[in-house]
């Protein structure tokens, strides 16, 4: 984030459920489609919802962080 930007409404609410997930180390489906869905709201992805993002596929890809159904 640049100095004097302010996050976005959504960036906190993508950086809670992103977090969730996190201390969970899981995902349903449910979740991550609302993830995307809050990203994706405002048609801007910002610097820290894309930090976000980056980090929860990473964890994703590296199996820290399971998809389960749900």
């Amino acid at each position: 984030m640049r100095p004097g930007e302010t996050p976005s409404k959504s960036s906190e609410k993508l950086a809670e459920m992103i977090h969730k997930a996190i201390s969970d180390c899981e995902i349903t489906s449910t979740e991550y489609d609302a993830i995307m869905k809050i990203a994706n709201e405002d048609q801007h992805v910002d610097r820290q919802e894309q930090n976000l993002l980056n980090q929860l596929q990473s964890l994703m890809a590296n199996g820290t962080v399971k998809r389960v159904k749900g």
